[in-house]
């Protein structure tokens, strides 16, 4: 799993890359979690380079969102490849978290 993150007018953008699995999902939630305590309330994850979100990807961005809500802050989901896209819709997802086509919407939606 790679992460990297940007800073864009406010927004902490956090840009995975590989499968977001049991085995990588423990690096990106800790990451997450530095990022978020480090004071970033406004997110945008963007899901361009992922392969594949198992059960355990889902957690910890459920985990983010709710952490960030409590914060009074806003979390966004970006650029679901069509596998990525059936996994949020086939486990609701799609309509629990703030999900948008592209990183370009997704920024804007201030």
């Amino acid at each position: 799993m790679n992460i990297t993150t940007e800073n864009i007018d406010g927004i902490t953008v956090v840009r995975l890359a590989g499968d977001l699995d049991t085995n990588t999902s423990t690096g990106a939630q800790d990451t997450i979690e530095e990022i978020i305590d480090g004071g970033a309330t406004n997110m945008l994850v963007n899901l361009k380079e992922v392969g594949f979100v198992s059960s355990a990807g889902l957690r910890i961005l459920l985990a983010a969102a709710k952490k960030i809500n409590r914060l009074d802050g806003k979390l966004r989901i970006s650029d679901l490849n069509e596998t990525v896209q059936e996994v949020f819709e086939i486990s609701g997802f799609i309509t629990i978290l703030k999900v948008f086509p592209t990183e370009e919407t997704a920024l804007q939606d201030a």
